[in-house]
């Protein structure tokens, strides 16, 4: 199958390195088109990906835009997808990754007369979506997807709530490379430790990670408040930098640092590669979205290292941590309940570890890349026939 990938970013979220593993299976055949350009592009030509940018001006439409941004855009739309639509001709299928890739992926899809599959990775609701491109990203889908695959229930529940047809939306959770995980196999457990030496972290500390952008609604500000409640020897390392114009959420961060006397026990890291060695060394991950999480792929790599989690309560994060069995969830934006829970943790090391590792049985199970990409081919059959 010749398949079109769409994917809106330049850079490397959530949604890109999921579609880097459900892609690979078609890597020969087909083609990564791309609506910015950056670090993903550099990525899939390394993993041998044939990729196309077919703009360099970013469109100027954000989830929270207005009618007039919305509108302000049509006049750099429509010659995009003119070219997405002439190179769709060569192929069997267009596979949108993203909302914009769904917008250019829709009318592109009419113009070449090829079918359209969309793969939903987040919760479209009021708290991520203005209204207005709500209505366009449902009408879209509706009009013009031969199917739309939802990364949770979370996601699925708020397509349909938004209006989406439910009977085109299937939910297929992400898949990992559970070996990437694999302590035996990755030596990490001895990493594990040498990092923890080289960020001056020693047995004595109790060390919380959180892996993810710097940005309000993944809410690193909820941990360190919640952090200035436990004793000292509780420490975090926040694992990832901003993307997406946040530089703002990162500077208020490092000055509530700052305010709450927290300087010595917490490390800003950045972006980094070795996630699996750095949430080994951790004692504790934590998930502090103050949104609905459309999945929540940290929680299920930390408990593919066999670290124990701890998230918020809501979107895709409860499809994924079963509290007192595979993890514990915590209300939103609630610093207290997760300093009181971080605490329970630390007191309880031999509980820790069981849940922990009943987590990692769990996930290893449910989130196999293989089986998930056979769930998509299944799906994508059932459309190029």
């Amino acid at each position: 199958m010749k398949i079109l990938f769409l994917d809106q970013s330049g850079t490397l979220g959530g949604a890109e390195l999921c579609l880097l593993d459900i892609a690979a299976p078609y890597r020969h055949e087909s083609l990564m088109g791309l609506l910015s350009d950056g670090p993903f592009r550099e990525r899939l030509e390394q993993q041998g990906f044939s990729t196309k940018v077919f703009t360099t001006e970013a469109i100027d439409v954000r989830k929270e835009s207005g009618f007039l941004k919305s509108l302000s855009s049509l006049g750099q739309l429509f010659p995009l997808v003119q070219a997405v639509a002439d190179t769709a001709r060569e192929y069997d299928l267009i596979y949108a990754n993203t909302p914009k890739a769904l917008v250019v992926g829709a009318f592109a899809s009419l113009l070449s007369r090829r079918p359209l599959a969309y793969h939903l990775h987040d919760i479209i609701a009021s708290e991520h979506f203005s209204k207005i491109n709500r209505i366009v990203l449902i009408t879209l889908a509706n009009r013009f997807a031969s199917r739309v695959i939802a990364n949770s229930e979370a996601s699925q529940r708020a397509f349909v709530a938004a209006g989406g047809r439910s009977q085109l939306c299937k939910v297929i959770y992400n898949g990992f490379h559970t070996e990437q995980y694999d302590l035996s196999t990755l030596g990490t457990a001895i990493q594990a430790q040498q990092l923890r030496d080289s960020l001056g972290l020693g047995e004595r500390f109790f060390l919380v990670g959180h892996f993810s952008r710097l940005s309000p609604w993944k809410g690193q500000h909820v941990l360190l408040d919640a952090v200035k409640q436990c004793p000292p020897e509780v420490v975090v390392i926040l694992v990832g930098d901003a993307l997406f114009g946040e530089q703002a959420y990162v500077k208020q961060l490092h000055e509530q640092v700052d305010r709450l006397e927290l300087g010595d026990r917490v490390r800003f890291l950045g972006f980094r590669s070795d996630i699996p060695e750095l949430m080994s060394a951790c004692d504790l991950v934590v998930h502090t979205s103050t949104a609905p999480e459309p999945f929540g792929r940290v929680i299920v790599e930390a408990m593919l290292c066999g670290t124990p989690v701890i998230a918020a309560a809501a979107g895709g994060a409860t499809e994924l941590v079963s509290p007192g069995r595979t993890g514990w969830l915590c209300a939103e934006n609630e610093p207290s309940t997760l300093a009181e829970t971080i605490l329970n943790c630390k007191a309880s090391p031999d509980q820790m570890q069981e849940i922990a590792q009943q987590a990692k049985a769990e996930a290893l199970s449910r989130f196999d890349v293989n089986s998930i990409n056979r769930l998509i081919q299944e799906q994508l059959n059932k459309i190029v026939r």
